[in-house]
């Protein structure tokens, strides 16, 4: 049996793994590679999933927990990719507050499954301005820029760099040119041993060598990292979830992108007013075979908003993520009050599907303490 090739996207929360799942789903179809995607959450209703099922790639969706608590599953999803369309590479998007990923799911994967499965490099996405907040980082830099999140947060995303195989440096397009070399020299020095690529996966630019690089026969999971399981618990506990999916009814003449604008400049005016910062919001509002992608990934960032939906659609679905510095049921609050302002007297709720809550402890199936 050939092996299928298995590369795992890991980074956190906004830094752009769906966008360059989507846009490496797409290149690879173009030269006629068969490939298969499977995204992961803690609950239900991922818009991820939804996202990546309109490249026309088969989709898997692993939920309940990360990769790494819910191996079996993984694995399952995997190999219902294989039975199902013979995918030659399978990309697998792990939740974004999930760290260690090379002890808990690569070399699992490696011993286990390795006549089936060959692991590629473990690429870590990183925005580029969230990286520029991290303390040793930003001392290097010499700038004042403070994290957005608390320490236990940021504990995750650091720890996240410390187990690449390669750092993926995304939205490189939105910094200068002299100010993205510096930002380059700083990774650099900070990991000596871990190649590192400059990409927009929005514009594309820079996908195709991230692709070259993957393809090609290295090693993966090359360092495990030391990780404090109670820091770690505590960093994913800070943050609140909520996703939700909702079916809406409007008229002929609703504006649906007025509508999703609306409703996410309302939840982040609610969430600034609280002190409380977004992690990540995305949602995706379908209607017939029409659908608009919009996503939020700080307090202070303008809704940005792909597709449309022309105007005579009156029945919608809205699948929406939100993650956040506030608590759960805070969240909740927020949420539905947004919604039903946004809505006013113009769009009512058929039905609801509405989870809130915080991620439960990390309990990893497996966790190697040595690279296989």
């Amino acid at each position: 049996m050939k092996q299928v090739r298995f590369v795992m996207v890991g980074g956190f929360l906004g830094a752009g793994k769906t966008t360059l799942l989507a846009k490496a789903a797409e290149r690879l179809a173009a030269a006629g590679r068969r490939v298969g995607l499977i995204t992961n959450d803690q609950a239900t209703n991922l818009v991820d999933t939804a996202v990546l099922g309109d490249t026309g790639a088969p989709v898997q969706e692993v939920s309940g927990g990360c990769f790494c608590c819910r191996f079996e599953d993984l694995v399952a999803a995997a190999e219902t990719l294989l039975d199902q369309s013979q995918p030659e590479i399978v990309i697998g998007e792990p939740v974004g507050s999930c760290t260690d990923l090379s002890a808990t799911v690569l070399q699992p994967i490696k011993q286990a499954y390795g006549d089936r499965f060959q692991m590629a490099p473990f690429s870590v996405l990183v925005d580029v301005n969230q990286v520029r907040a991290l303390d040793r980082i930003r001392q290097s830099l010499d700038e004042q820029a403070k994290p957005r999140f608390p320490e236990n947060v940021m504990y995750i995303y650091r720890k996240q760099l410390e187990e690449a195989d390669v750092i993926v440096l995304n939205k490189a397009d939105l910094l200068p040119r002299d100010e993205l070399a510096k930002l380059k020299d700083t990774l650099h020095r900070e990991f000596p041993r871990v190649p590192l690529i400059a990409i927009s996966a929005l514009r594309g630019e820079g996908v195709n060598e991230w692709l070259q690089f993957v393809m090609q026969d290295r090693p993966a999971g090359r360092t495990i990292a030391e990780v404090d399981y109670d820091e770690y618990a505590a960093g994913e506990a800070a943050l609140g979830w909520l996703n939700a999916e909702l079916r809406l009814r409007g008229s002929a003449r609703t504006d649906w992108g007025r509508f999703v604008v609306d409703l996410l400049e309302r939840l982040r005016a609610e969430l600034r007013s609280l002190g409380a910062e977004v992690a990540h919001v995305k949602l995706r509002l379908s209607a017939g075979a029409q659908s608009l992608v919009a996503n939020l990934i700080s307090n202070d960032g303008a809704p940005a908003v792909r597709g449309a939906i022309v105007p005579g659609s009156a029945a919608a679905v809205l699948v929406f993520n939100a993650r956040a510095h506030v608590a759960p049921d805070r969240l909740r609050e927020v949420f539905e009050r947004s919604l039903a302002s946004a809505a006013g007297n113009e769009v009512r709720i058929e039905a609801s599907d509405v989870q809130s809550f915080s991620p439960a402890r990390p309990q990893p199936t497996h966790r190697f303490k040595t690279v296989v």
